[in-house]
């Protein structure tokens, strides 16, 4: 029971998967349209951790 959200705390793990999710998706875009390797590297690690936050927030509920 020690692992129980309560409503308030689910909906900010909610709200945070929201904002994880859209910036995930914003570096990846990125990621494929820019021409500078070195910054479109960059952008693919952001999405990466973005995308490594969001999964372990979706875990929490």
């Amino acid at each position: 029971m020690g692992n129980m959200l309560t409503t308030k705390e689910a909906t900010l793990v909610s709200d945070l998967l929201t904002y994880e999710e859209q910036a995930c998706k914003k570096a990846r875009l990125y990621s494929k349209t820019l021409t500078d390797k070195n910054l479109a590297e960059t952008f693919c690690n952001i999405a990466n951790n973005h995308e490594k936050r969001f999964n372990t927030l979706l875990g929490m509920l």
